[in-house]
Formats: C-alpha cells, structure tokens, sequence
C-alpha cells in the first residue's frame, strides 16, 4: 500500500496554450479511494495517466509513497490499471487474462491459478475462467479486467471511467461492487469519471477539476455543502444548484423584485457591485405570500415518482447581470402529488441558512 503525491505536476502537449494538467498539487492517504472528476477536457484522464506513466511531467513531480516516479516507466511503478474499454485479449480465457501479467513476471503455474481463482471467487467470475471474451457480457468483461488488477496485488489501483460502455443500470450496481471491493481490499485507488453521481457516490474524498486546475478536493458532503466557487457549486449536486446573479443593497441582494438579506460580513467581502447567489432544488420552498419572494413562471415538471422536479425561469432578474455560471433558470424540488402546471407562477423563498454567496468577479465563496 503507498500514499500518492502529486507536486506540481503538470503536462502541456505540444502547441497548446494552457497545460493539459497546471501545477496539480494532491495528497492521497494510503488505502483511500480518490475520484478525479471534471467535464471532458478538464484533465482529468491525463492527471490519471500522468501517474501511471503514460504521460510525461513536464514540471514538477509524482511520488508513491516514499519513490519519486516521475522518470520511471509504467512497468517500474508498481500499479495496476483499469481501461474505459477493458483492454482484454481476445484469444485467451478470462483465467489467462487475469495471469497474464504473472505469467510474463516469471510466477510460477500454481501461484498463478491460485491467485486467479481467489480473485475470480472475490468478483463471483469463477464460472466465466474457461470463456474467452467475446462470450462474456460488458459487466462481466469489467469485473475480468478488475481481476487482473487485482492478482498483481500493486500499491495503486488506477480506473479510468471503467463503467462508461456499461447501460445505466449495470453501472448503479457495478459501482457499488468497485466502491466495496476496493474498502475491503484496502489498496489506495484513483478513479476517473465525469459522471459526479458516480464520483459523490465512492470516493473517499472527490477532486474536482477544470481546464487542468484543481477546483476542490475534499469529501462529498463537503462538495455539495461547501463548494469553494462557482464552477464547484454548478458541477455537484444533481440538478445542478441554481446559480443566480443579483445586486447588492444596503442590507442583502436583490433578485426577482425579492430582497434576500445577507451577512454583513458577506457583503464587506463583495468585490463589486454584485453577487452570485446559490441555492439548491431542496433549498426552495414554496409560499402562498408574494411579499419578498422569488416569483418563478414554470416551463416544464418533471415527475420522476419519488419526487418532482419544476424548471422554470425566474421573473424580474436583472438581464444586464452575467457573472459566469449564473442564469435565469431556476430548478426547484416540489411535493410529487402536488405538482404544478405549465405557465403557473411558483412564489418561492430560501431558506436562509441554505443560501452560497459568490463574488460576481471571481466567482469564489464568500466568507
């Protein structure tokens, strides 16, 4: 087991303007499962394939635990990875995929078979060993190549959106198989996905990333309550928090003909005229008083059993505000055996102490 270390490590591929990955710095505790998670193109891929040693570090450093690797190449790291597109050989068995890397390490016959029918009673693939892969599903293909990491017994488990080619069903119930083996095996894992449900719902901590810079790193509650800016706030949490731009007044903000009192404090800290303000679904909830409250003209309902959710577009926002990641449109969660209709208007309130205030400019948390 080892700890990851991540110095200011970062990748510029030739003729590009900014890195791919910007002066990453990240601290994984041995044993933790971490998720790097960010849109397409944030870097997160190349941050994972950074440490496996696919990619160059052009400044700064990776180290597992107490090993700068950031020269040594991929078969000197001791790390296993795990492929979007599971990388099996066609013309074995799954038992000759899973002892394959032991195979060519010198290990001898019964060590291999050993190892391979623990890992394979681990994944519940024993009946699989004698199919080739053309004969097996894509869930059982994924758990496969999850046995041959498994079998090499390396620091560092590395998975790059392992359960993307899987339907959306098989991915609910493959991602809790990962999140529990890895806690029972205990071996420290990074974690590839853009999908935030998939990364609020197994890692220890999550890091989230855009355009190659580390936004946040810290555990899923503290994502979802306590995002550091902007972009933190609208990329966890699904629906998205609401993200809406409005004018500070002598005593709070105004948005939608509403006033929404906030901190003396918040508002000393403000670097401009405006704010960011954020709220989520549940955040909202409805009134009959149409004193001081945000009149929402709703758009679409979109009932999914459990609960409900109304979209809708905010009355009175100030058009000429447009700090970055802010908009009109304003989703709330409602009561799903009392919905509302198209075209009704919502009259909604904040619940105070659920509110995130941002810097117009920056779009960082306001204290």
């Amino acid at each position: 087991m080892a700890t990851i270390t991540y110095d200011k490590a970062s990748r510029r591929y030739p003729g590009t303007e900014r890195p791919a990955v910007d002066a990453l710095e990240l601290e994984i505790s041995d044993g933790e499962f971490l998720v790097l998670v960010g849109p397409s193109g944030s870097g997160k891929s190349t941050a994972l394939r950074m440490l496996a040693g696919l990619e160059d570090v052009d400044e700064g450093s990776i180290w597992i635990g107490d090993r700068d690797v950031t020269q040594l190449p991929p078969r000197s790291r001791d790390i296993a990875m795990v492929f979007q597109n599971y990388a099996l050989y066609p013309h074995m068995t799954v038992a000759q995929n899973m002892g394959f890397a032991l195979k060519i390490a010198g290990r001898p016959a019964s060590e291999i078979k050993q190892k391979v029918l623990e890992a394979a009673k681990l994944l519940d693939i024993e009946q699989y060993l004698d199919r080739k892969p053309k004969a097996l599903s894509g869930g059982q293909r994924q758990r496969v190549a999850m046995g041959r990491a498994i079998v090499r017994e390396p620091q560092v488990f590395l998975m790059d959106e392992p359960l993307s080619n899987l339907d959306a069903k098989l991915r609910v119930s493959t991602r809790t198989q990962i999140a529990a083996l890895q806690r029972r095996l205990g071996v420290t894992t990074v974690y590839v996905t853009h999908d935030q449900v998939e990364a609020m719902t197994m890692g220890d901590r999550v890091a989230v990333l855009s355009d190659g810079l580390l936004q946040q790193c810290d555990t899923p509650r503290a994502l979802y309550d306590h995002p550091a800016n902007v972009f933190v706030a609208g990329f966890i949490g699904s629906p998205a928090m609401n993200l809406v731009s409005a004018k500070l007044t002598a005593d709070g903000a105004e948005i939608g003909g509403a006033s929404v009192p906030l901190a003396a404090s918040i508002r000393s800290a403000a670097d401009g005229d405006t704010v960011t303000l954020g709220f989520r679904p549940e955040s909202l909830e409805a009134t009959t008083d149409t004193n001081g409250t945000l009149p929402i003209k709703v758009d679409l309902v979109e009932e999914l059993g459990s609960d409900a959710f109304v979209y809708g577009k905010l009355s009175g926002a100030h058009p000429e505000i447009t700090a970055e990641g802010a908009s009109k449109n304003v989703v709330v969660r409602v009561d799903p055996r009392a919905t509302p209709s198209m075209g009704d208007t919502l009259h909604l309130r904040i619940r105070p102490d659920e509110l995130h205030v941002f810097s117009g400019t920056t779009g960082l948390r306001l204290p």
